[in-house]
């Protein structure tokens, strides 16, 4: 990872949310809860479903997914025949991905965590000290957040 967590105020907040218990995408979308204006409980009930690749299904990741949420917040379309918006809001969300592939590899939940199975038993892991050593999920809700701001900054929506 080239991006340090540690230099961007989303960043750290979605690693101490991420340490608090929340999954990468509640993480990632709370975060920005003083941009986006959600409520904190809706926007954790919102993203909850995404966390685990998408309900740990280990599909798009989590911290991915919460930045796609926090676009759409900030420079989503809700006219469903606003064909012209749509596409602004897909090229941005394009783009987020394309910033994260180039920075991880990946934006796939089972690639960025080695595993080979696609899906796994819904019981999400207990966070011990040996779940934090084994998993990089922490760092990637802090570069996932500290990329999202410098990009949300590039667009001038904050």
């Amino acid at each position: 990872m080239k991006t340090d967590p540690n230099k961007s105020k989303y960043g750290k907040k979605a690693m101490e949310l991420f340490a608090q218990g929340y999954n990468c995408s509640q993480s990632v979308l709370l975060a920005f809860q003083e941009v986006h204006g959600l409520p904190e409980d809706i926007a954790a009930k919102l993203s909850s479903t995404f966390g685990g690749g998408m309900g740990r299904l280990r599909e798009v990741c989590g911290a991915v997914t919460g930045g796609f949420m926090v676009i759409g917040l900030l420079a989503g379309y809700d006219d469903p025949k606003a064909f012209e918006e749509k596409k602004e809001t897909y090229e941005k969300v394009q783009e987020f991905a394309r910033r994260m592939e180039e920075e991880n590899g990946s934006i796939i939940c089972r690639e960025l965590l080695g595993l080979t199975e696609k899906k796994q038993a819904p019981t999400p892991e207990k966070r011990t000290d040996a779940y934090y050593k084994k998993r990089p999920c922490k760092e990637l809700v802090g570069v996932a957040a500290a990329q999202l701001e410098l990009y949300l900054k590039e667009l001038e929506l904050i």
